[in-house]
Parts: C-alpha cells; structure tokens; sequence
C-alpha cells in the first residue's frame, strides 16, 4: 500500500525543501495510522524521493561529503566526495534516468526533449540539474548534479594575513573585484564570503545563471536567469537581469559568472559608478580574466573600437582575486591590481601570489 506520487506532487507544489517533507509524512501517516513512526518515515522518504525527482539519487544527495553526482548516460554512477572523483555503488537504467530528468524539470515548469536537448533546473533544495540529452550525448542522458552546500564558508577559509587583510580593506574601502578560477574553484564560495561582509545597511543584488551564492547578510535580492519554455517564448537573459538590477537601487551588484554579453552592461554599470561590486570569470590569470571579459563586450557590440573596449573593462575593476583548488582544499592563489591604462601591457600588477 502506498499513495498516489501523483497525487502527493499536488499536495506539494507550491512548497519547497524541508516544508515537502514534512507535509509527505503527515499525508502518510493520515492515511496509514496503523503504520509504525518508522514505517511512516521510511515511505515518507521513498516518496519524497519520488515526487523531488531524485528517484534512486535520494541517498547519493543526502550524503554531506558529495558535492557532485555525475551521470553519463545508462549505467554507474559518478560521484565526488570530498574532492575525488569516483564510481558509486549505483547503477540507473535509462527508464530511471529519464523519469528523474522528466519529473525535476516539471516541478520547475520546465521541459527538455529532443527538441531542445540542453536545459538546466534545480531541485527544491538548490541543487543544480544540468543535462544534455540524445542525440547530442549518443551513448544516452548526461546529467549533472551540484549539490548547493547549506553552509556559509568565510574568508579565513581562503587563506590568511595579508590575503585576508586585502580582501577585508577591498570590502570595506567598495573596491571593483573581480575573482577568477577554474570550474569548481571556489569562484562563488569566495564571492559570497566577500559579499557577506557588506555592511548591513547596504542593499546586495545578485545576478546568476542558475541561483548558488550563499550571501550571510540580511538585505540580498537574488535573481535568476530564464530559459525560453521550450517554443522560444518567454526567456530572461543575464543582460535582462542586469537592466532589472539597476532599477532596484542597489548599493553593491554580484555577478556570479561572466559568460557572454551581460559584461557589456555589468562593465558599464561598474566603470560609471556602481562601486564595491563583484563578479567572477572563467579565467587562469588576472591578465587572462581582463581578456576574457573584452571578449564578452565585443560578442555585446562588435561595433565598439578595442581601445574603447580595454578602457571600460580595466576602469571597471580594481582588483583581480585568483582561486584554485589545493590539498587542503579552496584558497587564494594571486591577488592583483588591475592597472587602468590602456597601455599596460598586462592591464594588471601582482599584489601577492602563493
């Protein structure tokens, strides 16, 4: 005997996170009060499972030490725990796979299929769901999931002395920083823990693709990129957001990530006045960061003289923040000064460097 997943998904639909669980319990034992409080919680987690779209993937996420669960069509299961890269004991069939892909974009009002075979989500507890589907991935369903840590991570986490102090006097003197690392550096743990020392009184938005910073700070308005519902309808884009944001009164912008033309608009945003602000980039290097990021306001306006373009990428910015994965986990690597004339060669002088 169980309920209806169907029917328990309507019963949850406009609630989230731990208030799902709480509710799947209480309808379980209201219609089983005969069960046992062990058998009410066992059904009520199966269930939850279920109707979240984690399916078989409910214990992968519940373990504190995977941060990533990795899926690369039918078959075993990738994880990482605690930094490395390994197989688990789980193995899905494709049935599994596209019934947790289906159901974790439905709950969003999303939808991926062969038509559109790229679509990324999140499940009620902020876990991001990136997948790509046949007959871009051949061998069957990619999916991709990270897990959001409920933890705040704070600065003395990414180094000490003189890193620290730099980084404390940037927040606090509302200097233009810009963090650059590889995927899965810490970009974003960094940037949030810059963000949340922000003084209280001062209003934070935030701008992302998919929401992940963790900001400990009372005043954040967060928001998230759209995609299209699947018939080219309805998108917001990174550069819609960033119009939005400027409307909201902000006192500090946070770009979690630069990825194409919204640098234009953040770049104009920061180098005509919209001070103490953060973003990050996909980059190796301070130098390379400030290339990245002329690259992205070209593909904004390729009418813009380069000169022009330099100019407003180094004016917007004051410092450059290296992060990189080490043995002992997450930490800054460079920080560097980022130099305004367009004649430097580099466009940055290094500060400190590990």
């Amino acid at each position: 005997m169980t309920l209806d997943e169907e029917w328990v998904r309507s019963q949850v639909a406009e609630r989230s996170g731990e208030a799902v669980e709480a509710v799947i319990e209480s309808l379980v034992r209201d219609r089983f009060p005969l069960f046992s409080a062990d058998t009410v919680r066992a059904e009520a987690t199966r269930l939850f499972a279920s109707v979240e779209g984690l399916g078989p993937l409910h214990d992968l996420l519940g373990d504190p030490e995977i941060t990533d669960v990795l899926v690369n069509g039918p078959g075993r299961v990738w994880i990482e725990r605690a930094g490395r890269l390994q197989q688990s004991a789980l193995e899905l069939t494709e049935r599994e796979l596209n019934l947790l892909i289906e159901r974790a974009f439905h709950r969003n009002g999303r939808s991926v299929d062969r038509a559109h075979p790229i679509g990324d989500t999140h499940l009620a507890d902020g876990t991001r769901l990136s997948v790509v589907l046949p007959p871009l991935a051949p061998h069957g369903p990619v999916v991709a999931l990270r897990r959001q840590r409920d933890e705040r991570i704070g600065l003395t986490a990414f180094g000490e002395g003189l890193v620290l102090d730099t980084l404390r006097e940037a927040v606090r003197d509302r200097q233009n920083v810009l963090v650059y690392g590889a995927t899965g550096a810490g970009k974003t743990t960094l940037l949030a823990a810059m963000a949340s020392l922000v003084g209280a009184d001062e209003r934070i938005v935030t701008i992302e693709d998919a929401a992940e910073l963790r900001i400990d700070h009372p005043h954040v308005v967060a928001l998230e990129r759209r995609p299209d519902n699947g018939e080219g309808r309805g998108a917001v884009t990174l550069r819609d957001l960033v119009g939005a944001s400027l409307r909201l009164r902000p006192d500090r912008l946070v770009l979690g990530e630069a990825r194409g033309g919204e640098a234009l608009d953040v770049v104009w945003a920061l180098a005509s006045g919209h001070r103490g602000s953060f973003a990050t980039v996909h980059a190796a290097s301070g130098a390379g960061a400030l290339e990245r990021l002329e690259v992205f306001v070209a593909m904004a306006d390729a009418a813009l003289p380069h000169s022009v373009i330099r100019a407003q990428v180094r004016g917007a910015f004051d410092l450059a923040v290296g992060v990189a994965r080490s043995e002992n986990g997450r930490r800054v690597v460079a920080i560097e000064r980022i130099i305004a004339r367009r004649t430097h060669r580099s466009g940055v002088e290094t500060l400190w460097a590990w």
